[in-house]
């Protein structure tokens, strides 16, 4: 017996099932379209920041730190450059550790290295660069830059480093400079807002002596410089820059040949010594032992 089909009703089904397919196209049609006016137009002020952010990085150019001198113009305090190989923890392609053990088949990697960059990892964000190695030779940093493209998130960056041409000599007067520790950076965030900025990229501060008491003077103004970034973060071209300030010089009253000639006396014995011009009452030189 053969069937008959009813074709209006299929025809009837087809329709519907038409029009329901239709409309939801039409469906996602309108909310695609209610998506893009809402990228383009609602957001587009926010997301054409975000993408010009993405795009570009606002570098703060740290500035020279000022010189110290004596009363006849003896540097007693300066800087010199030297390239230090820094980590980006949150931009390392690989694991921390690998990257360390490969880096360390590139330039040399002692254990105190890993053990000072744990430690200032223990301190740091996970976005600051952290030196590894620092005072590397111009065959290492040649090294690197030949086999750059395998570290992600490492690169070599040129600091300054100071330095003391005459030793422990009036070291107490000087003093001396070190890494920014934990208890100083919250004391800084109750600095107001100029004073944070200026320290931006800032890594070293006064912890002693003249060094510590004249540290707003010596530090100088930070710089900034605006670069275009790469899809890996590395800068290939500088759109703007505002230079840095070099810290002011500090001209001491302490007579460094004076101060030589009354340590080298005092020998291993102990004791105090302040030698002061009785016309002017300034300190031509101020010895304590042990230093």
């Amino acid at each position: 017996m053969t069937e008959l089909r009813n074709v209006e009703a299929d025809l009837s089904r087809f329709r519907t099932r038409v029009l329901a397919a239709s409309l939801a196209v039409l469906a996602c049609f309108l909310l695609l379209a209610m998506r893009l006016v809402y990228l383009q137009v609602l957001r587009h002020d926010d997301l054409n920041e975000q993408a010009e952010n993405n795009r570009t990085a606002i570098v703060p150019i740290v500035p020279n730190r000022g010189l110290i001198l004596d009363r006849n113009g003896i540097v007693l305090a300066t800087n010199y450059s030297a390239y230090t190989l820094e980590i980006t923890p949150s931009r390392l392609g690989t694991d921390l550790e690998r990257t360390i053990d490969d880096l360390a088949q590139v330039v040399d990697i002692q254990p105190r290295d890993r053990r000072r960059f744990r430690k200032l990892l223990e301190e740091s964000k996970s976005f600051e660069s952290l030196p590894i190695r620092t005072k590397l030779t111009d065959e290492e940093v040649a090294r690197f830059a030949a086999q750059r493209f395998r570290f992600p998130g490492v690169e070599i960056k040129a600091r300054l480093f100071r330095s003391y041409p005459y030793g422990e000599l009036a070291s107490h007067v000087i003093g001396y400079i070190g890494r920014i520790n934990q208890a100083e950076k919250k004391q800084m965030e109750e600095w107001d807002e100029e004073d944070q900025s200026n320290y931006r990229g800032t890594e070293y501060i006064g912890k002693l002596g003249v060094e510590q008491s004249l540290e707003r003077q010596l530090h100088g103004v930070t710089g900034v410089e605006q670069v275009e970034t790469s899809a890996g973060g590395r800068a290939v071209r500088k759109l703007a820059s505002k230079p840095a300030t070099p810290g002011n010089t500090v001209l001491l009253s302490i007579d460094i040949k004076l101060q030589k000639l009354i340590e080298d006396m005092y020998g291993e014995r102990r004791g105090a010594l302040v030698a002061i011009d009785p016309k002017t009452g300034e300190v031509l030189a101020f010895v304590s032992k042990p230093t």
